[in-house]
């Protein structure tokens, strides 16, 4: 049969097992062989690993936990907790969005069917921890952010961001902005257009494009917006995103456009004359009824396997930075919100992984800071 289903099957009995049966006796060797009573003896006393999903510390994906994250260079990419909600404009608590992620990432396995991939075996993942975020002073977290940020972009991992509010996606910019020379593109996917200059007199979570397109290696014409509409996009934004000939497509647009379609035009725009392009994706760009737990639901959005599909292309070509923000897990329920920022952050490694791009960042690294 030439079904998905039949080739993912074929794919699966192509994939190392090397690093699973490596984990397995690390397991045994760090947590003690289990009971007597025992059948299967690649079960320890204590949780280590992935199993049980119930059980364990909550790094994400269970990945190994860098206390010295001068060892952050030793991997492929690195998650770093953005804890803060000091740029919110209506209702906090993302702030406990990397925790929330971090939680219910267990449920998860390193292996996709569809996409014929492991991460367990094709790359190394580790967790750095949350940057210290100082509650209420916006200026002094995005300096904690950026510093952290340029620290693991430096070390050649791959920067993968949980948020925090929507305000961090300047900070992260500004911190990989720093270590090159070279131009970076942005895929933004959300509802709200996020690039007006202030918002209550501050910078917050309705600003980062202003500030990050105002880098000089990150240009307007390169910001590409997928999903943006409906009710809550603030006429100031609108301003400048016309004033700065940004791109923005709607869910009307990409209805009509198609999703590779989308794609493609969404590649050209943001890697035309640049060398890298980052990725934020707001939660909300999805439908609310998909994701309550986030602080500016807006229906209307994308379906969660068109958003996830629509990632999948775009993250194809290669990024340099990927963040997931505006989890809410106060907002809640079942923890649905927080698995899908889960989900979208394995979609993007797992097309970097299926298409050979882990570590195709490392090349614009030409600026390198050291602390």
């Amino acid at each position: 049969m030439a079904t998905q289903g039949w080739k993912a099957l074929e794919a699966e009995g192509k994939l190392s097992a090397v690093a699973w049966r490596k984990e397995r006796q690390w397991a045994l060797d760090m947590g003690l062989p289990g009971a007597e009573s025992i059948t299967d003896r690649d079960i320890p006393t204590f949780a280590r690993g992935e199993l049980p999903h119930f059980a364990g510390i909550n790094t994400f994906m269970k990945a190994p936990y860098i206390e010295n994250v001068r060892d952050v260079g030793k991997y492929d990419a690195a998650v770093i907790g953005i804890p803060f909600d000091s740029g919110t404009t209506y209702r906090p608590g993302t702030r406990f969005g990397p925790q929330g992620i971090r939680r219910i990432s267990a449920l998860y396995t390193p292996y996709n069917y569809e996409l014929g991939v492991d991460l367990r075996e094709q790359m190394t993942l580790c967790d750095v921890g949350d940057v210290f975020t100082i509650p209420a002073n916006l200026e002094k977290s995005f300096d904690q952010i950026s510093r952290g940020v340029a620290h693991v972009f430096s070390s050649g991992a791959l920067p993968i961001m949980l948020g925090g509010d929507h305000s961090i996606g300047f900070p992260c910019v500004r911190g990989i902005a720093q270590c090159t020379d070279k131009k970076i593109g942005i895929i933004h996917f959300d509802r709200h257009i996020d690039i007006q200059e202030k918002d209550l007199d501050e910078r917050m979570h309705t600003t980062p494009w202003f500030w990050a397109t105002n880098l000089p290696n990150v240009p307007a014409v390169n910001l590409v917006q997928l999903g943006i509409g409906g009710w809550q996009v603030p006429r100031e934004g609108v301003q400048v995103a016309r004033e700065r000939n940004t791109n923005v497509l709607t869910i009307a647009d990409i209805e009509k456009l198609g999703l590779e379609k989308t794609a493609e035009i969404a590649l050209d725009l943001a890697w035309k004359d640049a060398d890298a392009v980052y990725i934020s994706f707001d939660v909300d760009s999805i439908d609310c009824g998909f994701v309550p737990g986030t602080g500016w639901p807006e229906p209307g959005g994308f379906l969660p396997r068109e958003a996830l599909k629509l990632l999948g292309l775009v993250c194809a070509q290669g990024i340099c930075g990927f963040e997931v923000v505006e989890v809410s897990p106060p907002y809640d329920t079942s923890d649905i919100t927080a698995l899908m920022g889960v989900r979208v952050v394995v979609e993007a490694l797992g097309s970097l992984a299926a298409h050979g791009k882990l570590g195709s960042h490392r090349s614009i690294i030409t600026k390198p800071v050291s602390y």
